[in-house]
């Protein structure tokens, strides 16, 4: 292991730990609901994003045309290089706590259409898992969001293709949001010879006055962290190299 690595993870490990920490603080300040998977009626925009399924899926396909062109996880984010194994786990990001990636929004003007119209986006990305994959066990860092998944496509094996929440499981349908918070340890598994593939957002969860402050404030420190900004360069770095090869080819 690289000794100077070993600091960081050290910090990025306590930051976790610490937001963790505050979480029941947040989940007292929620206006919806604290478990680990979360009614879709509590959300009224819901319907509408499942709405635009068509078109997000039509521009999802464009981009698996160049699946080369498509970073693993772990390649953007080198902190989830416990979870991200090879090429099984690829992410297209469209936005990372906040921050548009302008060059792969531009790639897929519908689907970011769709995502703007989101009360307190966050992050959304294609979340792309090949056939016979599994991430293990893992948490996320805030309950200052909700996870959304819009399912775009699913193995038609669905039953071996689940995510767990806790001690809760369920498979993806394809059109119908799955909310969920992921600071319950979770995992996906994916038995079927077919990749699955969603839409990955993460909104600000809907809390009182006090609760949406404080959330906002979890939100700039994590944004303004390594945890956000190495991912954020190491995008730029992949786009630049993808531009050089088309120019050079």
């Amino acid at each position: 292991m690289n000794a100077a690595a070993l600091p960081r993870r050290w910090v990025v490990q306590g930051g976790k730990r610490l937001l963790r920490g505050i979480g029941r603080f947040q989940a007292a300040r929620s206006k919806v609901g604290t478990g680990p998977f979360l009614d879709p009626a509590e959300f009224p925009w819901v319907g509408e994003f499942e709405s635009r399924l068509e078109d997000i899926q039509r521009e999802l396909e464009q981009v698996l045309e160049r699946p080369e062109e498509i970073p693993a996880f772990h390649q953007l984010s080198p902190d989830q290089k416990r979870i991200s194994k090879g090429e099984n786990w690829k992410t297209f990001a469209f936005c990372v706590f906040g921050i548009k990636l302008e060059e792969n929004c531009a790639r897929c003007p519908a689907t970011v259409e769709a995502l703007e119209r989101l009360p307190g986006l966050q992050n959304a990305w294609f979340s792309i898992l090949a056939p016979q994959y599994h991430i293990p066990p893992h948490k996320g860092p805030t309950r200052a969001v909700i996870r959304v998944h819009l399912p775009l496509v699913v193995p038609e094996a669905a039953d071996d293709c689940w995510l767990r929440v806790d001690d809760q499981v369920r498979s993806w349908k394809v059109g119908q949001c799955m909310l969920f918070d992921d600071t319950y340890e979770h995992e996906v598994r994916n038995d079927t010879d077919d990749m699955r593939v969603v839409l990955f957002v993460d909104v600000d969860r809907p809390s009182d006055l006090v609760g949406r402050w404080f959330n906002r404030l979890i939100v700039a420190l994590v944004r303004s962290s390594a945890y956000v900004r190495d991912p954020l360069n190491n995008l730029a770095a992949w786009n630049r190299r993808n531009r050089a090869a088309d120019q050079g080819s």
